[in-house]
């Protein structure tokens, strides 16, 4: 019953969040020096692979990272792991999917995001999927 309640939290915090941020009208995004890599590279890599929809909007506005058949997967970089979790929970709630993280992992300093959310992965259920940064 807990657990149930501790989800439900989450999705309505997400759901708030993505109501105040939404992503309908996003600034460009902002050049990085060469060689780096934004987010939305990852994303769309994976997805593609995966042969999933990407940036998938949700009746609220908000976007799904990549929709797939089995999964929502939500993909961040490794230090925001906490919010990609909440997001893949909002996100597989709301879509009748699995929840996913795609965490974008480069050094070692990384590992200790990584286990993190492995540890709450584990509990519940969401799938990880390590996005090695190029």
């Amino acid at each position: 019953m807990q657990k149930k309640i501790l989800k439900a939290i989450i999705a309505l915090i997400v759901l708030i969040i993505g109501y105040f941020t939404t992503t309908q009208d996003r600034e460009p995004e902002t050049p990085l020096p060469k060689g780096k890599k934004h987010e939305k590279y990852y994303q769309t890599k994976m997805c593609n692979k995966l042969g999933g929809k990407i940036e998938y909007v949700l009746f609220d506005k908000t976007r799904v990272d990549c929709l797939t058949k089995e999964y929502a997967i939500e993909v961040d970089w490794a230090k925001k792991w906490a919010e990609g979790i909440g997001q893949a929970l909002y996100y597989a709630e709301i879509t009748h999917r699995k929840p996913a993280v795609g965490l974008i992992v480069g050094d070692s300093k990384d590992d200790k995001y990584l286990k993190r959310l492995r540890t709450v992965a584990k509990e519940f259920n969401i799938k990880v999927i390590i996005l090695d940064k190029e």
